[in-house]
This record gives structure tokens, sequence and C-alpha cells, in this order.
């Protein structure tokens, strides 16, 4: 068979023995059709290269055998983060064994995302979507059952109702672990260098800090892009006041280390003059010296579940009950140290 030519479903039909439409039935994962005669047809699609036409399959409502992953974050900090690269990894590990493939791609704004979701949908380009950021009143969870888009959230609480499934880590508590370590080494001034404001997650965490006030903590929160350079400023900043911090938590372990460069560069000892942590955790901040204090979570696993979820997802009508993730940990590290 030509190369040049495009394989088509009979083709495939023709050199399998098989009608067309047992050819779509073991393509698509339909009932039909033996699985020895299942895995014969998608042998040949493999050998031939097959790829499914997005009209056709949008006329005759067939399943993409993809599924949408929409990220709002400046590429140039996306590689950095371990956050990512682990969750991607484990949510392909998980459609890999389905056959299923993952079409990524970074958006600007909400608004972008939302426009997203509407192209995807209307194309029959995925289908169903990973969502991760939720916000206080976020757009996207009205939109995307209004769409009939099979989704599932990873968030920092369960969904309300009417909203996409959720797989959530508690993030209220895992804010405490952290927190609550710092405050029981007797830090009284702390600050949280965070992402985005609007992030539910951000919020949740900021509240467990101001709670501490309670106990004498006084707590600051500094919102950036999440980029190395803003944590880096961020530290510049805070290092250059007469009433610094005792102890700084970022977001993630790249700002973590950044900030850890930044006090090496102006003379401040970590930990005998400062306290850095991170809630987020990857082999480079057990590696750096000194090795930072984080929240350590499989996030490999976590994109794993979240792939699985919402593949159960796309097979029901329904939306399925939300999903508690596995509670990450605090690990403590040389970067923290009771303040003198």
């Amino acid at each position: 068979m030509s190369k040049a030519k495009r394989v088509t479903i009979t083709d495939i039909a023709r050199l399998a023995g098989v009608s067309p439409g047992a050819v779509s039935f073991a393509l698509n994962g339909r009932p039909g059709v033996s699985e020895q005669t299942r895995r014969r047809i998608l042998d040949i699609a493999d050998e031939h290269q097959w790829q499914p036409s997005s009209a056709a399959r949008a006329l005759v409502g067939a399943r993409a055998g993809v599924v949408g992953f929409a990220v709002n974050r400046p590429a140039r900090t996306l590689g950095a983060e371990a956050f990512f690269t682990d969750l991607i990894a484990g949510a392909q590990s998980a459609l890999a064994a389905h056959r299923i493939g993952m079409q990524m791609v970074l958006v600007s704004s909400i608004e972008e995302e939302v426009a997203t979701y509407r192209r995807w949908r209307s194309a029959n380009q995925v289908d169903g979507v990973i969502v991760i950021d939720p916000r206080d009143d976020d757009p996207r969870l009205a939109v995307l059952p209004e769409l009939g888009l099979p989704a599932v959230v990873i968030g920092s609480h369960d969904s309300e109702e009417g909203q996409p499934a959720s797989i959530w880590l508690d993030d209220s508590r895992v804010a405490h672990s952290l927190f609550d370590y710092l405050s029981a080494l007797g830090h009284r001034s702390i600050v949280y260098v965070a992402g985005p404001a609007e992030f539910q997650h951000t919020r949740l965490r900021t509240e467990v800090l101001d709670g501490l006030s309670r106990r004498g903590v006084s707590g600051e929160v500094v919102t950036t892009d999440f980029s190395p350079a803003a944590a880096s400023a961020a530290m510049r900043r805070l290092l250059s006041r007469p009433d610094r911090p005792t102890a700084v938590v970022f977001d993630n372990d790249v700002m973590a280390i950044a900030a850890l460069r930044i006090a090496q560069e102006m003379g401040v000892s970590v930990p005998r003059d400062l306290s850095i942590a991170s809630f987020d955790d990857s082999v480079v901040a057990g590696l750096v010296h000194p090795s930072i204090t984080c929240i350590t979570r499989d996030t490999f696993s976590l994109g794993a579940d979240a792939a699985a979820f919402l593949l159960e997802q796309i097979e029901e009508p329904e939306m399925l009950p939300d999903r508690v993730g596995a509670l990450p940990e605090l690990t403590v590290r040389e970067s923290t140290a009771a303040p003198r």
C-alpha cells in the first residue's frame, strides 16, 4: 500500500478480513468484536499509521481517543516545575494503557482556556479534560457541564453540586502541617511567597497563615507568577527590609531554590538567620545545600489517578462522586531551624 495515500477504515477492514463496521467498533473501543479481532485491527492500524479524521469523528459522534489538558502558565516556567513534568508523566502512563493520547496546550488566560474547551468540544477533538488550579467562582466549572465535556478537576476541596468531579487534596491541612511546624520552631514572622491570589490553594494557605495570628505569628503574603525571577525579586525585597522575616515559604521548589541563592548572595545564612521551605518537592530540592524542607507529594500517582478517573467519567453519563487524593507529607530538611 502506498505510504502517500491516507489509510482509511475500509483499507484496514480489507487487510484484516473484516467489515468496516467491525473496524469502527475496534478503533473506538466499543463492544461487538472479539478481543483477538480487536487486537489484529489495532495492530494493522498502528502498522499503517492510521489517524482518524476529526471531521468524520464530529459527524458520527465517535470518540477522539484523546484527552485535553490546558495549562495557564508562562511557557518559560513550565519546564522548570517538577510538579508539571511528574503530573503529565503520571497521566500519560495511565492513558497509554488504554491507547489514549493527550493534547496539551498552553493558554495565557482563563478566557483563552474556556475558548479552548469550546473549540475542542465543537470539533470533537478530545473526549474529556483534566483541569488544574481551580478558583473561587471559576467560570470553567460552569462552562464544562454546559458543553457536555467530561472533566476531572485537581483541586483543593470537594466540588460543588453541578460542577465536574474533583480529585482533591486538603490544602488547608497541608498548609497547617508546614506553617504549624514553623510556628512550633518559634518563628513569629513568616512570609508566604505564592502564585496568583485567585487560585483556591493560595487562598486556603493564606487563611491558615492568617489563623496563626492567635499564636502571635505575623503572616504576610506576596503573590507572583511562580517564576524563579519573581521569587528572586521578592526575596531581595524581603531581605533588604529592616524587619526581615525569620521564615519564608514558597509555592514551589524552583522558587525556593532561587530564593536560597539570593540569601547566599546577600550573606544571609540559611537556616541560622532565615528558614526557607516549599509547598512542592523535587529531587533537586533534596540535593542543594542546604536541602529544602518541603511538602512531599506523589505527583506522578496524582496524575495517573486523575487520568484514570477521567476515563471512568467519560464512560459515565452522570457526574461521578469526588475522590480524595493521597495526603502530602512534610519532609524536614536542612533549610529550617529555630530562629536565633
